[in-house]
């Protein structure tokens, strides 16, 4: 049964924050970045979607309901990272801060603005959109797979995108993993010490993990 939760009242407006990585140039005027508290609702499934937002800090979820109650994670979101960019005019999934998060927030009408001349945002924007999308089609795969591989492919994923190739420190609670990857919590754990015990990784804590051998780990992911 899903916990509660409760939308996180957004804070003051704090300076902006850019849309492009630290190395680009730096082009304001592109949206503001606000705070959600831990489990704070970002934007909810069928809302209008009227923005798309980075993650300045912390992690986002975003999920869906399905029929039968149960909760689908859809994917998890790391600084620099955009979500909520939707074909239809609707969000067809909702948002959730993981742990206290800054958020830039990004008005679509600005976002799909023509700009011209060498410091054109769109340019960045739309090569955050195809990354999102490769995401997409990688977890659309990954669902067919088996619960090793499914676990493998996710520790591998999460090193690569917090850049940090052997440890992966996760804002995420198992229950979330699981249902991102569409096994239950005890397979996850069940996985993970089987993972431990063949010297694949180290559990240093629940969400603190060691990567002892990547090679491994992606023959499994291949």
């Amino acid at each position: 049964m899903l916990s509660q939760t409760t939308h996180g009242a957004a804070l003051p407006l704090l300076p902006y924050e850019v849309l492009s990585q630290p190395q680009q140039v730096r082009r304001p005027h592109l949206g503001a970045t606000r705070c959600f508290a831990r489990n704070a609702e970002i934007f909810g499934e069928d809302e209008p979607a009227t923005h798309i937002y980075r993650v300045v800090s912390g992690a986002i979820r975003t999920y869906r309901i399905l029929h039968d109650g149960r909760r689908q994670i859809t994917a998890f979101y790391l600084p620099g990272d955009l979500f909520g960019f939707e074909a239809a005019s609707n969000y067809l999934n909702s948002a959730e801060a993981i742990c206290e998060s800054q958020i830039s927030a990004i008005s679509l009408n600005t976002a799909l603005r023509p700009m011209a001349g060498p410091a054109d945002p769109t340019s960045d924007l739309w090569s955050m959109v195809k990354e999102e999308l490769r995401r997409m089609q990688d977890h659309m795969v990954l669902l067919v797979r088996s619960a090793e591989e499914r676990v493998a492919h996710f520790l591998l994923e999460m090193s690569r995108r917090s850049g940090n190739l052997a440890t992966v420190n996760l804002q995420m609670s198992r229950q979330d993993i699981a249902d991102y990857l569409g096994i239950t919590i005890e397979t996850v754990s069940r996985t993970l010490t089987h993972f431990e015990q063949a010297g694949l990784i180290s559990l240093r804590t629940s969400r603190q993990i060691d990567l002892c051998k990547r090679a491994a780990l992606a023959r499994l992911n291949s």
